[in-house]
């Protein structure tokens, strides 16, 4: 099937690593022009390099703190014209909601929040005014049902939810898509960082921790970073030109609501 990503340019956030990294590869091996942005350049390098020497060409590193606003603004001015917007806002630390401190709520809501609409908001207008968009932002399955220990996630993402949802209403007739994926245990250094956090916090092996997670799934495993990127790279393409104001789970079966 082909996407119609050729001659399209497309900016992804956190793209080091994890999700972001295999959702940038996905992109340029469907024929854009990929933009990865990341606070590390040497990452981008590391998987740009297994590339192809034609498809490496079409990706363009950009280092990016999202948590720096001049930083996100130089980023948009980098990328010029923008396609497709990947908003990947990494993860914060885990803790329980009631030991928050309105520090870490105000700094993390700034970079995995509202630095991101403003970096949409920058890149939106050209958009529009080409009437083809597509607005993509990687959440959590938190956000459908609040996962323990995870407190700012679950709060920050569910914000993001809102303001996703109230953006695709105002752009749909102007050609531009704004959707939300939700990954669930996909296996990436995020998400072993948390079974390692749960392991210390239930006093329990990694190990245990992961058979019991993996107990609630029904396809019996963790999801690989690519299936997860496959979904986007659809979402990002001409055939989804229908698909718009969704939020769209890949998470193995792992949420039970309907």
């Amino acid at each position: 099937m082909d996407l119609g990503l050729h001659g399209k340019t497309a900016l992804v956030v956190g793209a080091s690593r994890g999700l972001g990294a295999a959702v940038a590869r996905a992109l340029v091996n469907e024929g854009a022009t990929v933009v990865a942005a990341a606070r590390s350049l040497d990452s981008i390098a590391a998987w740009r390099s297994q590339l192809p020497a034609d498809v490496a060409a079409r990706v363009i590193p950009a280092q990016c703190d999202m948590a720096d606003l001049a930083q996100v603004e130089a980023l948009a001015k980098l990328a010029g014209p923008v396609d497709i917007l990947v908003n990947n806002g990494g993860g914060p630390p885990p803790g329980p909601a009631a030991d928050i401190t309105l520090a870490q709520w105000t700094s993390q809501f700034q970079a995995m929040a509202a630095h991101l609409f403003h970096l949409t908001g920058l890149v939106l207008p050209g958009m529009r005014a080409r009437q083809w968009g597509r607005i993509i932002t990687i959440a959590s399955s938190g956000v459908e049902q609040p996962i323990p220990n995870l407190a700012l996630s679950n709060g920050i993402r569910a914000a993001v939810m809102g303001w996703s949802k109230t953006l695709a209403g105002e752009v749909a007739k102007d050609g531009v898509t704004v959707n939300l994926v939700l990954p669930g245990r996909i296996h990436t250094d995020r998400v072993d960082q948390l079974d390692g956090a749960a392991a210390s916090k239930q006093g329990k092996s990694v190990d245990d921790v992961k058979t019991a997670s993996i107990a609630g799934i029904p396809a019996g495993r963790y999801g690989r970073p690519e299936e997860f990127a496959d979904v986007v790279a659809f979402l990002a393409s001409e055939r989804a030109s229908y698909m718009t104001g969704s939020r769209l789970r890949v998470d193995g079966g792992m949420i039970r609501s309907i």
